[in-house]
């Protein structure tokens, strides 16, 4: 069967079908999750980050990890979807404007966890009142709130476009600016964690591309995932070809960051590295399973992007998933590795405030120095489902469909 005649069934169902009782009750579930989110949230609030399994030790968890999961989801939507207006060349037929939603639906996210992992979001006030300019952490909130803004007028001049109420130059001009700051809000958020020498992990100059890298993998396996998902319920009508040709630019981008990861590995394992324990940790040690997850799923979805008779649907979607499940576990590494290895002294005396893992024996290090509670978890799928509920939203409400005026 050949690349462009595969599944290429046109769907005929009308956006009156696929907005109707299913939409509903996928919105009720999606608002469901997210008040249940919002009442463990508050659970934290009274309680207190103590609740959660962050200490002295592993200041981050789950929150920042999801936090750069998501930017690194928002960046890649926004990239795949301005690079082909900016540069003048064929787009993907028509999925701009879903892969935009999807990326502003990921970038609300992003800030909500970073609140979520402030613990007392009254004070997001002294962010600003008392900013310190040199800082990384700063440099991030800056770039990624103009990024949200330039999101939603690149979605809001695309639409105009399309109604013949704008210009093309115009609207070129915005993607170079929107692509510009989504390589940039990617390379910032790893300069919090690059430009942090006392953490051997992260202090490496490969971070920023690195997650660039990662945010093009997981980007563009999103908007598969999503799009072949539309088109099934007979949203969009989109040929296979440019799925196929999506689905090659996910495998080049694999490729791509695991280059960047073996490179690491290699500096920092080489024999006589003071890196060698690090690489021990994620290949052998107690970060192995997440590591493995990452090369393998990825090494598979590379495959199936390259592999002419694997470029099916099914087979698409879970390469995708594949990938972006690689990519969350490379920001487990990434997060709790630059934890797992002390780079201070124990603090005397140790108490349960100290060390995560207090019943073990206060021997932090044996295993994970982090695992997340029950109630950082239930946090987590409350946003998650926020992320569904502005997601089907904007599908039922908007006109992000192809139009003929879409590139």
């Amino acid at each position: 069967m050949s690349e462009n005649n595969q599944a290429t069934s046109s769907p005929k169902a009308s956006a009156a079908k696929f907005g109707g009782k299913g939409m509903t009750v996928a919105i009720v579930v999606a608002a469901a999750v997210t008040v249940f989110g919002l009442v463990l949230w508050g659970v934290q609030l009274t309680g207190g980050l103590v609740q959660t399994g962050m200490r002295n030790f592993d200041s981050w968890g789950l929150y920042i990890t999801c936090f750069m999961f998501l930017v690194g989801l928002s960046a890649g939507g926004l990239i795949i979807s301005s690079v082909p207006r900016a540069l003048g060349i064929e787009g993907f037929g028509g999925i701009s404007k879903i892969a935009v939603w999807t990326s502003i639906c990921c970038t609300v996210l992003a800030i909500g966890f970073v609140v979520i992992d402030l613990g007392q979001p009254l004070r997001l006030w002294e962010l600003f009142a008392y900013s310190n300019l040199g800082s990384p952490l700063m440099w991030d909130i800056i770039v990624l709130s103009v990024y949200l803004i330039l999101s939603v007028v690149y979605l809001w001049a695309t639409l105009r476009f399309e109604g013949g109420k704008g210009s093309e130059r115009s609207l070129r001009v915005i993607s170079v600016v929107a692509l510009v700051t989504a390589i940039l809000v990617h390379s910032v958020t790893a300069w919090i964690f690059g430009l942090q020498q006392a953490h051997g992990l992260w202090h490496t100059a490969l971070l920023a591309p690195w997650f660039v890298s990662s945010a093009l993998v997981c980007g563009v396996a999103l908007v598969l995932v999503v799009v072949i998902a539309l088109r099934r319920a007979g949203y969009l009508e989109l040929d296979q070809k440019y799925v196929v040709k999506m689905l090659k630019l996910l495998g080049v981008f694999v490729l791509v960051d695991l280059y960047f990861f073996g490179c690491d590995l290699l500096t920092e394992g080489f024999p006589g590295a003071e890196g060698a324990d690090t690489v021990a940790m994620l290949t052998t040690g107690a970060l192995a399973p997440f590591f493995w997850t990452e090369v393998i799923g990825c090494a598979c979805a590379a495959i199936v992007a390259f592999v002419p008779k694997l470029r099916t649907n099914p087979l698409i979607v879970v390469a995708s998933v594949l990938a972006i499940v690689g990519i969350f576990c490379k920001r487990v590494q990434l997060l709790v590795g630059g934890f797992q290895v002390p780079n201070i002294d124990y603090a005397t005396p140790m108490t349960s405030t100290t060390i995560t893992d207090w019943t073990s024996g206060m021997h932090a290090y044996d295993a994970l120095v982090y695992f997340p509670t029950p109630l950082e978890f239930g946090v987590v799928l409350g946003v998650i489902g926020l992320g569904a509920l502005l997601l089907l939203l904007g599908l039922r409400y908007l006109p992000l469909g192809p139009a003929e005026a879409s590139r």
